[in-house]
């Protein structure tokens, strides 16, 4: 016997408008108690290059800048530190034998301050010379 013959059966459903409010909660609380942070400084770090053999060319110029901002072309220090003194000194190791353009290898000490590069990089360009490299270290492991 069926007494339930005249009931129709209600659907089941899941009413989403309380989720979506109960969500919009959370996400409102979340935004409010996250902290931000803006960092004033950028943290990088020098890249190190691994090479297996290094080739000696006959026609470069060492430069090395000390931590100090001392300079020394070819192991002879520079008496100045200006722009134009260390032009002098690169022009006298130049050579003129027909050759190529020397490379000007610059060795920086890790403390050297970023403008006694720069000044060598703006010396080596007054004494005509285009060609800089940098000098790194194999990494230690």
């Amino acid at each position: 016997m069926n007494f339930q013959r005249g009931r129709t059966r209600e659907e089941l459903e899941i009413n989403l408008i309380p989720m979506i409010d109960v969500l919009l909660v959370i996400l409102i609380f979340l935004l409010v108690t996250t902290t931000y942070s803006k960092f004033a400084g950028l943290e990088i770090n020098l890249p190190t290059a691994d090479t297996s053999q290094t080739a000696t060319q006959p026609n470069e110029i060492n430069v090395v800048v000390t931590a100090s901002g001392d300079v020394l072309v070819n192991r002879v220090a520079v008496s100045g530190r200006e722009i134009s003194t260390i032009a002098a000194a690169l022009s006298r190791h130049t050579g003129s034998n027909g050759a190529k353009e020397p490379v000007v290898i610059i060795n920086a000490d890790a403390k050297t301050p970023h403008q006694g590069v720069i000044d060598v990089m703006q010396a080596a360009q007054l004494a005509g010379l285009s060609h800089i490299s940098f000098a790194t270290q194999n990494p230690t492991r």
